[in-house]
């Protein structure tokens, strides 16, 4: 069943790809929408597309955080995957502060895993559906299971996990290409579930793409998300920390990215 149309989503819809408002961050153009002009704007895209879908012409979601940034600023072929995604969103409260700083706030943090179950709503209500790839294999099986509970109607096209051996890539391409599905959320974290896509495009006719990183451990409850008092300070990065100790080697970025940002600024001034 078809949702009634929406002002917000119809003014997006004329004005893509290009006139979304953004904000440079460290040279990345990270997208100025909070979560409802986010979801507006990529269900814009999937509906320009049309009932006619060509392999490779998927629209590609990042939801950047400081490490990915700071690893894209760093590495020029990461840089240039960030940089060629449809659209950026600043996922992390390192990034809304460095956009602070440079003089060019951004309205809010669009965190990757709410702005997944946001689509999958949007995708229930109208008849869209969802393929699942990465993480473990209880995990994405759980957080499909988690998806069928709340959405009912979701039609889940299918799922795999991202432990596979490239003698079975091809098998996965074909299962995607045959379910054609609305949207493919990669659970591999940056940049492997870019590089993916980007590999492998010419064989995949979807809507959207959207890298997911650990959201799929999330959603199945194998690792729990910060509540939401804590998410609201902003605290979520020291949450995870404290759940899981070894990703203090990540966390190391984070240094380097607010140098990066002051370093910018300071040129700014210059």
């Amino acid at each position: 069943m078809q949702s009634q149309a929406d002002p917000l989503a119809e003014r997006v819809l004329t004005s893509l790809p290009t006139s979304f408002p953004t904000v440079d961050v460290l040279g990345f153009p990270v997208a100025n929408l909070d979560m409802g002009e986010a979801v507006a704007a990529i269900r814009a895209m999937l509906e320009r597309q049309g009932s006619t879908r060509e392999a490779g012409g998927a629209a590609r979601i990042v939801t950047a955080n400081a490490e990915i940034m700071y690893h894209a600023d760093q590495d020029p072929s990461l840089g240039m995957l960030l940089r060629t995604a449809d659209l950026i969103l600043p996922d992390g409260v390192g990034v809304v502060k460095a956009a602070s700083i440079l003089g060019s706030p951004l309205k809010e943090r669009v965190a990757g895993t709410d702005l997944m179950v946001e689509l999958a709503a949007w995708a229930e209500a109208n008849g869209r559906s969802v393929y699942l790839l990465g993480a473990a294999k209880e995990s994405v099986e759980g957080a499909a299971a988690a998806l069928r509970e709340k959405y009912p109607a979701l039609r889940i096209a299918g799922y795999h996990d991202g432990y596979f051996k490239g003698e079975e890539t091809e098998a996965i391409l074909m299962e995607i290409e045959a379910a054609r599905p609305d949207f493919l959320f990669i659970g591999m974290g940056f940049p492997a579930q870019d590089r993916f896509y980007v590999q492998h495009k010419g064989r995949l006719p979807v809507g959207v793409v959207m890298g997911v990183g650990g959201s799929f451990d999330a959603l199945s409850g194998k690792v729990r998300r910060a509540p939401l008092w804590v998410r609201r300070l902003n605290l979520e990065w020291a949450f995870r920390f404290a759940q899981n100790p070894k990703r203090l080697g990540r966390i190391w970025a984070l240094p380097g990215f607010v140098l990066a940002v002051l370093l910018k600024k300071a040129k700014k001034r210059d």
